[in-house]
């Protein structure tokens, strides 16, 4: 009877070499990775923004002939109706931000801290929106019973409720890895359950929130599914309004203005990123780290 035969085991030494050498090379292997799935998209986004008519009819990596970035930003301004359209994103996206992270923060700690079978529940129930699709139908109906529908109201109303889900995970999980310590202490010093959420809870919560506050921001200000649902035509925010003179046939052909709209549309977001990067890497990874 044959034995049976096994590919001989490669040196340990020949596979801790090639170990090392893929570790050498990961870090610019990632780095460029990175960079061409974020820099080509971005590219084309600049540079048709600062082409002509007719050099942006086919958007395209090419440089522009000659840039105009600044005059198509200046046309885009005074002519999409930005102003008005800024404003309309800022009064739907500042309260439900606030409202969301406020409701989400203050559920979640009572689900964190309170382990009962119902609250067990609430959560499974709570975080359920994460993965369950939103009846925008049913939305429209609910809010026209309201008398909401059309409203700025409405669509504060209507985002809270969709994006109360992943403020609740987020913070809820963050919160498990906060000592009970802390509140207890303020207890024994007489601190009603008010005092030491705003006193104790929301300054470790901070970078959490941080995190889940530019992620709200993100999905509500580039937002034109349910917007449009809602109070399209009511109520103009950035993406309704880009859509609207886009269809109007303001920007027919003009593809340098539809990608100068954008930019100038990017730009609050990016800026907020800027400045708030550190909190939001902290925000991910502090859960991790305790």
């Amino acid at each position: 009877m044959t034995q049976p035969t096994y590919p001989a085991r490669r040196p340990a030494r020949e596979r801790r070499r090639d170990v090392s050498i893929w570790s050498r090379l990961r870090p610019p292997f990632v780095t460029v990775l990175a960079a061409v799935l974020i820099g080509v998209p971005l590219w084309l986004v600049v540079a048709t923004a600062g082409k002509s008519q007719g050099e942006a009819l086919t958007p395209n990596l090419a440089w522009p002939t000659d840039w105009q970035l600044g005059q198509n930003l200046a046309d885009v301004w005074t002519q999409g109706d930005i102003p008005a359209a800024f404003l309309g994103s800022l009064l739907v996206m500042v309260p439900a931000v606030a409202g969301v992270l406020t409701l989400g923060s203050m559920a979640a700690w009572v689900l964190a801290r309170r382990a009962t079978r119902l609250n067990a529940m609430l959560y499974a129930l709570a975080i359920s929106g994460i993965v369950l699709p939103p009846a925008v139908v049913t939305i429209v109906l609910l809010l026209r019973q309201l008398g909401l529908a059309g409203s700025s109201l409405g669509m504060i109303g209507v985002y809270m409720g969709i994006y109360l889900s992943t403020v609740i995970f987020f913070v809820t999980g963050f919160i498990r890895t906060v000592p009970m310590s802390l509140e207890e202490a303020a207890r024994v010093d007489g601190a009603r359950p008010a005092v030491v959420f705003v006193r104790i809870i929301l300054p470790v919560l901070r970078p959490v929130l941080a995190t889940a506050t530019i992620l709200i921001c993100l999905y509500v200000w580039n937002d034109v599914f349910y917007s449009f649902f809602v109070v399209g035509g009511r109520l103009d925010t950035l993406p309704l309004n880009l859509f609207q003179v886009a269809s109007a046939g303001l920007y027919l052909d003009n593809w340098h203005l539809i990608f100068a709209y954008i930019i100038l549309m990017s730009l609050p977001l990016l800026i907020v990123l800027a400045v708030a990067q550190r909190k939001i890497i902290s925000g991910i990874t502090s859960g991790a780290v305790k």
